[in-house]
């Protein structure tokens, strides 16, 4: 967890351990302008897949309270931004950073196995940056 925390730096004036709901107009300013990273979680209502991931969202926002935002976003009230991400099936988990989507998760994963793949994709994220860093010496 520690690696973690560290990608997702300080997220000092978020709302720590609640998830955010997002809207279509809303989204830019939540996610894409975010300074800390964006976890956001594509759902809705009748999916009781989402459900369940809604739950494992909230006990990450929670742990990771701080460091990383947790958004939700309703695919049936927000058409819009599905189809400008390509939302095909829910649940659907993007990670942002920087406002670019880095990571997608798609279908209902246990919470360790989110755990595994944020951690896995941070270090190949921080592997590319110290190599880019260390390149131009």
């Amino acid at each position: 967890m520690g690696l973690l925390k560290n990608f997702f730096g300080s997220g000092e004036g978020e709302r720590p351990g609640k998830i955010v709901t997002v809207y279509d107009d809303s989204f830019e300013a939540e996610v894409l302008k975010s300074d800390i990273p964006v976890v956001v979680d594509f759902w809705a209502t009748w999916c009781m897949p989402c459900q369940v991931m809604g739950g494992l969202m909230s006990e990450l926002a929670r742990e990771y309270a701080g460091h990383v935002k947790v958004c939700k976003i309703n695919v049936d009230e927000c058409r819009a931004t599905a189809q400008t991400y390509n939302i095909r099936s829910i649940p659907t988990i993007i990670l942002f950073k920087n406002g670019k989507p880095l990571e997608q998760i798609t279908g209902l994963v246990p919470k360790n196995g989110l755990i595994e793949r944020f951690e896995r994709f941070c270090l190949a994220k921080e592997e590319t940056d110290n190599s880019a860093s260390h390149s131009g010496n």
